[in-house]
């Protein structure tokens, strides 16, 4: 299945599409999270509402985002980084979450160099501890898109990554969540990055060092996940901040990142409003 949410009147409605049309599939005010422990609220009836894929919104408001830095052995060597031994955990606010379309914002003042990373993002399904990596892939709702835009200055400036990664609008979502029966092998999807149509990342999540159900052994020893938490797990190279020169992106600009098997996430660039 592949579900998300969309804008319907002054409503935020989940959809579902099927033969590329998506239709509304639950009652107002149903979210993902719901789903997820009563999956009897998505209808699939072909009279239900037809919605434009330009009403798509984020597909799910995390509880919380952990992400994964130098996860892919080609980004370390871009960066300059030794590949990790173990995973290395840091979290994106809730806040920064934005859905298909919508912008991205830059605000001139706080950042300079802000730069575009394709990820793989899993989304948790029920509420874990201490899962074993066999049993691991079995917690998985289901598979996004997200682009983990940072603010290179400010993440590197302040010594850790947390202030530079959740600016708002920082973590574009979407454009569906593709349940996880439809994508048994995380481990061979292809992700890019275009930016303005010229692409700038391309690589596969075989290329990861650690994979989704390694990292959710890894996580869930010491914290617990809990239904609609996303795990965002680390981008191959081609980043904007390692290019000679680097690169950043500006106002104007508009990034597409994809996944094999999920879909495109584009989203415009353009300046904050203070």
């Amino acid at each position: 299945m592949r579900i998300g949410c969309a804008r319907v009147g002054d409503e935020e409605r989940l959809v579902v599409e099927g033969d590329g049309v998506l239709r509304a599939a639950a009652a107002p005010g149903v979210t993902l999270a719901d789903v997820m422990s009563s999956p009897g609220l998505v209808t699939s009836a072909d009279d239900t509402e037809e919605v434009g894929a330009d009403a798509l919104v984020a597909p799910l408001r995390p509880g919380k985002i952990v992400a994964i830095g130098l996860n892919y052995r080609d980004h370390a060597r871009e960066s300059g980084a030794e590949v990790p031994e173990r995973p290395i955990v840091f979290a994106k606010f809730p806040s920064s979450v934005i859905g298909p379309g919508a912008p991205i914002e830059i605000d001139p003042e706080a950042t300079e160099r802000v730069d575009w990373e394709v990820e793989l993002a899993a989304v948790i399904g029920r509420r874990v501890r201490h899962v074993s990596r066999d049993d691991a892939l079995d917690v998985v709702y289901g598979y996004t898109a997200g682009n983990d835009i940072s603010a290179r200055d400010v993440q590197f400036g302040d010594g850790q990554w947390t202030r530079g990664k959740s600016f708002d609008s920082f973590c574009p979502l979407g454009p569906l969540v593709v349940t996880a029966d439809e994508l048994p092998d995380p481990q061979a999807l292809e992700l890019e990055t275009r930016v303005n149509g010229e692409v700038m990342q391309q690589s596969s999540t075989a290329e990861m060092v650690f994979g989704v159900a390694e990292l959710i052994e890894f996580c869930s020893a010491a914290f617990t996940l809990e239904p609609g938490d996303v795990l965002l797990t680390g981008t191959p190279w081609g980043c904007g901040e390692f290019m000679d020169p680097p690169r950043s992106l500006r106002p104007g600009d508009e990034v597409v990142v994809s996944v094999g098997g999920v879909g495109s996430l584009a989203n415009p660039v353009v300046q904050a409003r203070r």
